[in-house]
C-alpha cells in the first residue's frame, strides 16, 4: 500500500480515537496495530512484548515516580504560604510589587516538583492567597491572572521536569544533560515574565492606583527570607547534586523525596492521611505516564517498520528547508497540536515522526528538547484545552476567554524566548557542554 495512503489512514484513525475520548496510551497502541496490519506484519504480539519491556525497564525511568512523589508531598505542605510570606517583603520596592510573587513562587516550586500538574495546582493555591490580596490593594485583575497563568507553565521546563524525562527516554538522550539545558532557559523565562510585568506596571499599572500597600523595613525583609531557607536547601541539594555530577537524576530524585519528607515535617500541615494521598497520587500519575510511554515506544517501533519517519524525513529534505524554516514550521505545528492535547501526549505522539527529520536537518536533540518544551508551554495557555487556563478559570470564575486574554502577553513572552534560544543556542547548550568537558 502507498505510504501516503497509510499515513492518511493513520491520521484519520488518530483523530477519531482522540476525539472519541480514547486514552492517549490506547490510541498510540491502536495506531501501531493498525499500521502494522496495513503492511501485513503478523508479529504484532511479539513486537508489543519487546517494546513494552524496552520502554519500562530503563534505569533512567526510575526518576519519574520519585520526582512525581516529591511534588505530591510538597504540594500538601505549607510551601505556597511560606513562599508568599517570604517573597512579598523582598518585592515591595520594584515595579509590579506583589505581582512578581506569582511568578517567583511558581518558578521556585517548579524547581522542586518536576510535575506540571503539581505546579499548576500550586499556582491555584498561591492564587487563592494572592488574587484576593492583589484585588484589595488595587492591582489589575487581568494582570494578576495573567502572571499566575503564565508562570504556572514553568514546571514543564525548569528541572527537574517530568516532561524532559519523557522526552529524554523517547529521544534516547541524557536526562542529566537535558536538566542542565533547561536551567538557563527557565531563568530566562522568569526574567522575561518579570521584565514584562515591571514594564507594564511602569507604564500602565501606576495609573490604576495601587492602594493599601504595605511597606517593609530592612529587618522585616531579612527576617522574611528565613521562610525560604528550607526550600532553597532542597533545590540546592537536588539540582546541585545533578549539576556537579555527584548524583544521577534517579539518585537526586531519591534525595529529593527524603528532603521533601523532612521539609513536610518542618513546615507541618501534612497528616498521615495526606502522606497516603501523596503516595496514591504518585502511583496514579506514574502508571499513567508509564502506560503512555509503552504505547509511544510501540508506535516508534511500528513507524520504523512502516517506514513513515524515513519517508517524511526524505520529503522534508527534498524541500530544501533551512533549519530555521523547519523550526518555524514545527513551532506552528506543535502549537496547533497543543491546542487539543496535553504536553506529554504531544511529545509521545510526535517524537517517532519528527526526530528523524530533526536529526536530518542537523539540529541538536538536546536543544530540540528544550524548544519542544517551550512550545508545549505556549499551548498550556492556549484555548480550547490549555490546562492552566482551566485551573485559573476554576479559581477565579472568570470566562475562559478572559483568562486566555490575560495570559496572552505571557504566550508572546514564551514565543520571544523561542526566538532567543534559536538565535543564541548557547542559552540551551552552554551548561550541557560544560558537563561533557
Amino acid at each position: 500500500m502507498d505510504m501516503i495512503v497509510i499515513g492518511m489512514i493513520l491520521v484519520v484513525c488518530m483523530l477519531i480515537m482522540l476525539t472519541s475520548g480514547v486514552w492517549v496510551a490506547l490510541t498510540l497502541t491502536g495506531l501501531s496495530v493498525i499500521g502494522l496490519q496495513l503492511i501485513g506484519n503478523e508479529s504484532i504480539g511479539l513486537l508489543v512484548g519487546t517494546s513494552s519491556w524496552s520502554a519500562t525497564t530503563g534505569w533512567s525511568l526510575t526518576a519519574l515516580p520519585l520526582f512525581i512523589w516529591m511534588g505530591e508531598i510538597l504540594f500538601r505542605t505549607r510551601l505556597s504560604q511560606d513562599l508568599f510570606e517570604g517573597l512579598s517583603p523582598m518585592l515591595s520596592k520594584i515595579p509590579g510589587k506583589l505581582l512578581h510573587v506569582n511568578i517567583l513562587s511558581c518558578g521556585i516550586f517548579a524547581a522542586v516538583s518536576g510535575s506540571s500538574a503539581a505546579t499548576a495546582a500550586t499556582a491555584a493555591t498561591i492564587g487563592r492567597m494572592t488574587l484576593p490580596e492583589l484585588s484589595k490593594r488595587g492591582y489589575s485583575d487581568e494582570m494578576a491572572i495573567g502572571t499566575l497563568a503564565g508562570s504556572g507553565t514553568l514546571g514543564l521546563l525548569i528541572p527537574p521536569s517530568i516532561i524532559l524525562i519523557v522526552y529524554g527516554v523517547a529521544a534516547e538522550v541524557s536526562i542529566a544533560r537535558l536538566f542542565l539545558a533547561g536551567a538557563l532557559p527557565g531563568l530566562m523565562l522568569i526574567s522575561l515574565f518579570m521584565l514584562y510585568t515591571m514594564t507594564w506596571s511602569y507604564f500602565k499599572g501606576n495609573n490604576k492606583g495601587i492602594v493599601h500597600d504595605v511597606s517593609y523595613t530592612t529587618k522585616q525583609q531579612f527576617l522574611a527570607l528565613r521562610k525560604l531557607i528550607p526550600i532553597c536547601i532542597l533545590i540546592g541539594g537536588v539540582l546541585g547534586s545533578i549539576y556537579q555530577g555527584v548524583a544521577t537524576p534517579t539518585e537526586a530524585a531519591a534525595f529529593g523525596v527524603t528532603g521533601s519528607l523532612l521539609l513536610a515535617m518542618v513546615l507541618g500541615g501534612v497528616s498521615f492521611a495526606d502522606f497516603i494521598e501523596s503516595i496514591k497520587g504518585a502511583i496514579k500519575n506514574s502508571c499513567m505516564l508509564g502506560f503512555i510511554l509503552v504505547g509511544a515506544h510501540f508506535l516508534t517501533l511500528a513507524m520504523g517498520f512502516i517506514g513513515i519517519p524515513n519517508e517524511l524525513a526524505s520529503w522534508i529534505d527534498s524541500l530544501g528547508l533551512t533549519p530555521i524554516q523547519l523550526i518555524m514550521c514545527l513551532t506552528i505545528f506543535f502549537v496547533v497540536l497543543g491546542c487539543f492535547l496535553d504536553g506529554i501526549s504531544v511529545i509521545v505522539l510526535t517524537t517517532s515522526i519528527v526526530l528523524p527529520m530533526v536529526s536530518q536537518a542537523g539540529i541538536d536533540l538536546i536543544w530540540f528538547g528544550i524548544f519542544l518544551v517551550l512550545v508545549v508551554e505556549m499551548s498550556q495557555i492556549t484555548p480550547p484545552v490549555g490546562f492552566n487556563l482551566f485551573v485559573i478559570q476554576a479559581l477565579t470564575g472568570k470566562n475562559i476567554l478572559y483568562v486566555a486574554k490575560a495570559a496572552f502577553p505571557f504566550f508572546l513572552m514564551i514565543g520571544f524566548g523561542i526566538v532567543l534560544i534559536t538565535a543564541y543556542p548557547s542559552i540551551v547548550l552552554y551548561l550541557p557542554t560544560l558537563m561533557t568537558q
